[in-house]
């Protein structure tokens, strides 16, 4: 399938954001560990989270989770300290998606898991039964995905668990997140020193829990903001907190100097918004390090070459690893719009100002991942048409995407 996107002149849109993906996905499990029955409330309707509800309320195997890489990661921890055997399976690309470091600490800490293909990669069979706990390092730069299974694992161990990240610790805001939902749900965890988590052998318990909504999600609109023309443009965005744990939140004030202003709102009922408006940009290069919110990268590489700003970001590691390998897929699809970028060191990209021809009808494909999707989408700002191929893997995190579009003006044709 592919789609094309016509931009709208003129912008004044409210929108529900989805609930947030990565809140959702830790709930569900902690929710699970501490027996709980009621479901969290405001849970996100994306891919992602509906394939760990499936796991976790299924009774046949094998589980696939198709491409949810929280979700592999997660129930790997989750299944190892749950009675029974189980095998977890996904994509051809899950399948290519490395899960040693993980494996290989659950294996240190007791668990039985064995490779049902590559050694290394899914699909996993994982015989439950995990109970010790212990002491555990880690080199502190591994997905932080390995570092939350590990620790909402933590409170149901005998032991329960001390973590050593050894080295540079990145993406350490989801890592907080994740101690802050475990706190929410009755657990004892914190940081003991910069690289050192001790979880107590508390367990949870079951608690009423509301999930806010997705500031990744609002990543989009902000972009969105900062493209169009229309200087009197005006979003509201609903259901974000601005004390959020969500790493991404970051979001509101590294596009405050690309010209997008932040303010933020209650509504009567106490439900909290934001309002996104024009101001002048205030920089002409921008350089940041994406260390601790990767996900933010591909909309702020896309965001700064369409408005012209050359840039240097970093951190940029863990996004090999992702649905795709993105700093690759960054590198050709921005090329077929005329911004040549470059590559350093495995973990860096930068733009100098060059720009060489653009593509006719440029198509930007999108390697089953939903965020190149997004990303690529308000670049019909800049570019008079754009095309999208398979739109539909934003229903990974972001289902009605399309719609939202469509409902703020932007003219979408199915091709």
């Amino acid at each position: 399938m592919q789609i094309r996107l016509t931009a709208p002149p003129h912008l004044r849109h409210k929108t529900i954001l989805p609930a947030s993906k990565s809140i959702s996905n830790r709930a569900l499990i902690i929710h699970a560990l501490a027996g709980g029955k009621d479901l969290p409330e405001n849970v996100s309707d994306c891919d992602d989270t509906f394939v760990m509800v499936r796991a976790l309320t299924q009774t046949d195997d094998p589980i696939n989770i198709m491409a949810a890489g929280t979700a592999m990661r997660f129930l790997s921890a989750y299944w190892s300290v749950n009675e029974g055997t189980h095998t977890l399976t996904g994509t051809a690309r899950m399948k290519q998606r490395p899960i040693g470091i993980l494996v290989n600490a659950l294996r240190t800490l007791g668990a039985q898991i064995e490779y049902v293909e590559t050694e290394g990669y899914p699909p996993l069979r994982i015989s439950g039964g995990l109970h010790e706990g212990g002491r555990l390092s880690l080199p502190g730069d591994v997905s932080s995905q390995y570092i939350s299974a590990l620790l909402m694992i933590g409170p149901v161990l005998r032991k329960g668990l001390e973590l050593e990240l050894t080295g540079q610790v990145i993406s350490r805001p989801y890592i907080d997140l994740t101690l802050k939902l475990m706190k929410d749900f009755g657990a004892q965890a914190e940081w003991t020193d910069e690289q050192h988590i001790k979880v107590e052998p508390q367990p949870y318990r079951p608690t009423p829990y509301y999930i806010e909504n997705d500031w990744s999600a609002a990543s989009y609109w902000y972009e969105i903001m900062a493209l169009t023309p229309d200087k009197d443009a005006e979003i509201i965005l609903t259901g974000l907190f601005a004390d959020s744990a969500q790493g991404d939140s970051a979001v509101h004030g590294l596009f405050e100097p690309i010209g997008v202003h932040t303010e933020f709102f209650c509504d009567d009922d106490g439900m909290p918004f934001v309002k996104l408006t024009k101001h002048p940009i205030a920089t002409e290069r921008l350089e940041y390090d994406f260390v601790n919110q990767p996900d933010l990268a591909q909309t702020f590489v896309v965001t700064c070459a369409m408005l012209g700003i050359p840039f240097r970001f970093t951190g940029l590691q863990s996004l090999k690893i992702k649905e795709t390998d993105r700093i690759s897929a960054l590198i050709r699809e921005l090329e077929k719009l005329g911004y040549p970028l470059h590559e350093a060191c495995g973990s860096e990209l930068f733009w100098d100002g060059q720009r060489t021809e653009v593509r006719p009808h440029p198509a930007i494909d999108t390697y089953e991942d939903h965020r190149m999707a997004m990303a690529f989408a308000p670049c019909c700002f800049a570019v008079p048409e754009i095309y999208i191929n398979h739109p539909q893997v934003v229903s990974k995190s972001y289902p009605h995407y399309w719609d939202h579009l469509k409902e703020a003006g932007f003219e979408i044709t199915a091709l």
